[in-house]
């Protein structure tokens, strides 16, 4: 299946030179490509992409493209392509509703790894940055219990494992049978006992204490 994408990049040359790295596969189909936030949201209105790329640093601020989105209905998945490494507009951008947060420098191989998961559902974070990002949950809940994922029910681990597996609120309910608002019911719950603001830090301290099933 190939990939739609709409990607918004203040830089020309290198906003050109993405969207030939991305295609040069056939994985991925850019549909569009623009240089700033409104622009960004725009294009995501008009072409409805499975994927949309971001910087974080261009006009109008990609971290408000993604607030903005996120909120519409049935968004596409967000990722980051950005040189910040800002351990604010890293938490920003995944409270926002980012799935994905990847530097630039990146090879174009592991690049377009990173955004087919991503565009499966999964999160991602540059590896240089998933330490960190655990390491501030960590100092985050660090009143909790030294575990807190430990005292989560059978049904809500059941639920964030296939929530840290990339399965959004609908596939988890299907999987379990369940309806899909209790599923977010229970989510809520998940996300309370961990401390996580949002589904990919909760995803991100599943992965950790369980590593990929």
């Amino acid at each position: 299946m190939v990939i739609t994408v709409v990607l918004a990049d203040d830089h020309p040359i290198f906003r050109d030179g993405l969207v030939r790295s991305l295609e040069e596969t056939g994985e991925f189909k850019v549909l569009a490509a623009g240089e700033s936030a409104p622009e960004a949201v725009e294009l995501v209105k008009q072409h409805a992409p499975d994927l949309v790329v971001l910087d974080v640093s261009m006009p109008g601020s990609g971290l408000t493209a993604v607030q903005q989105i996120s909120a519409m209905h049935n968004p596409p998945k967000i990722s980051m392509l950005t040189v910040s490494e800002n351990d604010s507009d890293v938490s920003s951008a995944l409270q926002a509703g980012a799935l994905g947060y990847v530097l630039k420098g990146v090879s174009a191989d592991d690049l377009r790894a990173a955004l087919r998961s991503i565009a499966m559902g999964n999160a991602h974070i540059s590896p240089t940055l998933a330490g960190r990002v655990l390491t501030l949950l960590t100092q985050k809940t660090s009143k909790a219990p030294a575990d807190p994922i430990d005292d989560l029910t059978k049904r809500e681990e059941d639920i964030l494992r296939l929530v840290a597996k990339g399965q959004s609120n609908k596939e988890v309910a299907d999987a379990l049978k369940l309806q899909e608002k209790t599923v977010k019911h229970y989510m809520t719950s998940i996300m309370e006992k961990l401390h996580a603001r949002n589904r990919v830090e909760a995803a991100l301290i599943a992965t950790d204490k369980w590593g990929r099933d």
